[in-house]
């Protein structure tokens, strides 16, 4: 399955689409053209209070076919992405339009990120190398900062169409994913409300209330940690108490379809069956399943990690030895957890999201795959 630890591993952030339901195609080297084989993607404007505003469409990431990072024209030409782009602003302007309602076509051997936003355009740089800076409404001096946008990401291969919607980073726009195939499934909307009880929970919710910023977006806090806005010890004396249940009890770990048994060693947490030794993270490691929680894609290593990220933020690693903790009404029940997670898992209708990066453990997150796609919606939905 592709999740979103591949994404966040250099597989994603890759679009293409064009004004029209014919194939889409791809500028290759020397300029040649060849035909690469689409899915229509609708983008809706539902939004309620916003639903007269344009919404501007960013398809953006990286071509599978060549490594290169690429955007999608107006005329539907996949071009990859060159400073000569860039504005006398300094920003590039690869905006399509919305007007309630737009059909793009995604190629086939694209990953990458559809982001909306509201009322005005995003501030897209390229950058030397042909790379391009992707927003970062977190950072009180990105460009992006006051502006109402969020993403959905993806990756569509052989395979079929791999997505999900996302408040990993932050929660600006609700989004939503409807995609048509083998089956009819859904994912990422927030219940009637939900965009505005998710601000009201987190400023009730004790240290976490600095992670609202005005009416524009609640901040992650990972995020909120780098910038002041959240404590950097919140876990802290909760993970100490790990590590010390740990030294003189075994961690069970089943994941990859394999059992790994561990135990604190010298400060370390220690696992059998070639895992290597963990050391004792920090919460930003936590919050960010990063650091000494960092997930290689080695089927190995990385699904511990990506198991005991998750239950550090979900609080279960006291409950139970044998993890992970598959049933989500034991999470959360904790004070030094991911409430930030909780509240978007309680405000969305399947109670699926993406409150940090390894929620898809147990398969809580708000993912949804299709081997033989034929329609996917991405919705902005009302606040």
């Amino acid at each position: 399955m592709i999740n979103r630890r591949k994404f966040l591993g250099g597989v994603a952030v890759a679009a293409a689409s064009a004004p029209f339901l014919g194939p889409a195609v791809a500028a290759g080297a020397g300029g040649a053209v060849s035909p690469r084989a689409a899915l229509p993607i609708r983008l809706v404007n539902r939004t309620g209070a916003h639903a007269g505003a344009t919404l501007f469409a960013y398809v953006v990431g990286t071509d599978l076919a060549t490594g290169r990072q690429s955007r999608v024209t107006a005329d539907g030409r996949l071009v990859p992405i060159s400073t000569a782009d860039n504005g006398s602003d300094g920003y590039t302007d690869y905006a399509l339009a919305v007007h309630g309602e737009l059909t793009v076509a995604l190629p086939q051997g694209m990953s990458g990120r559809i982001y909306l936003s509201v009322g005005e355009k995003l501030k897209f740089r390229a950058n030397q190398g042909d790379t391009l800076a992707y927003p970062a409404g977190w950072v009180p001096t990105d460009p992006n900062h006051g502006v109402l946008h969020d993403c959905v990401e993806f990756t569509h291969n052989d395979t079929g169409m791999h997505c999900n919607t996302t408040m990993v980073d932050m929660l600006s726009v609700p989004l939503s994913i409807d995609l048509v195939g083998e089956r009819t499934q859904s994912t990422g909307r927030l219940a009637d409300g939900g965009r505005a009880r998710v601000f009201e929970s987190l400023r009730a919710q004790a240290g976490f209330s600095d992670l609202v910023v005005d009416d524009v977006r609640v901040i992650a806090p990972g995020h909120g940690l780098d910038s002041g806005r959240f404590d950097a010890d919140f876990l802290a004396g909760h993970i100490d108490e790990v590590w010390a249940r740990y030294e003189t009890q075994d961690m069970v770990v089943n994941a990859n379809n394999t059992t790994f048994t561990g135990r604190v060693q010298g400060g370390r947490l220690v696992f059998d069956n070639g895992v290597k030794p963990f050391a004792k993270p920090t919460t930003r490691d936590a919050l960010f399943c990063d650091g000494a929680l960092a997930a290689p894609n080695d089927g190995v290593t990385g699904p511990v990690a990506a198991v005991l990220g998750a239950g550090l933020n979900r609080g279960v690693l006291l409950t139970t030895p044998n993890q992970p903790v598959t049933d989500a009404g034991a999470y959360y029940k904790i004070g030094p957890s991911n409430h930030y997670s909780r509240v978007m898992h309680e405000n969305t209708t399947d109670g699926k999201a993406y409150g940090f990066a390894f929620d898809d453990v147990c398969e809580h997150a708000s993912y949804i795959e299709d081997h033989s796609p034929t329609a996917m919606t991405v919705t902005a939905t009302a606040f």
